[in-house]
């Protein structure tokens, strides 16, 4: 039987660095994000996805591919969730069959360079508004990892929120190379939709 661990705040209150070359070896060759709407994933219409439950809709989620990479013990997954309601809700954590640990995590300017870090409290999400989780910003680390994950696979995810609530999505796993253009400038890894 797999052994998942759910990630709360309380299980992270000390904050832990990894050196941007874990990163590197984690998320691709760029450290940093994009700031626009759109999903960093494949802006092929027909693979997003969409998961609703209550005031959080979770869009376009996806997991980075291992096959190839360097370090196939660890990956990401991305994705936009957009709060509707009324009332702020926080992602405190996640789980996946496919990963020993799941973590929340962030990037952020430490002494002068880019580092990733796990996020504590977790992530919050404001009323009417969103979060994109991208490369080299927000994102679900899944570390060590039962095998590598291929272009094509698909990854089933738990993610959980502050009001006690989970949603359980599917996201394809997919290709993520620098040269396809998703490494920009760093963003803020917030939209809204007005």
């Amino acid at each position: 039987m797999t052994r998942t661990n759910r990630t709360t705040p309380a299980r992270h209150r000390a904050r832990r660095l990894v050196p941007a070359a874990a990163l590197a070896l984690a998320l691709g060759t760029g450290l940093a994000s994009c700031g626009d709407e759109e999903p960093t994933g494949s802006t092929d219409s027909t693979s997003e996805t969409t998961e609703q439950a209550g005031s959080v809709t979770i869009g376009d989620p996806w997991v980075r591919a291992t096959v190839g990479a360097e370090d196939t013990s660890m990956s990401a997954a991305f994705m936009t969730i957009d709060n509707d309601g009324e009332q702020d809700v926080t992602l405190v954590g996640a789980s996946t069959e496919v990963a020993a640990m799941v973590e929340l995590h962030e990037m952020s300017m430490v002494d002068g360079a880019m580092a990733m870090q796990a996020m504590s409290d977790g992530l919050v999400v404001e009323a009417g508004r969103g979060k994109v989780l991208e490369p080299g910003g927000y994102h679900v680390m899944l570390v060590d990892l039962q095998g590598e994950l291929a272009a094509g696979d698909e990854v089933e995810l738990t993610l959980e929120f502050s009001d006690g609530s989970e949603q359980t999505l599917t996201a394809p796993v997919k290709e993520f190379t620098e040269e396809e253009g998703h490494y920009h400038e760093p963003g803020t890894g917030e939209h809204d939709h007005s």
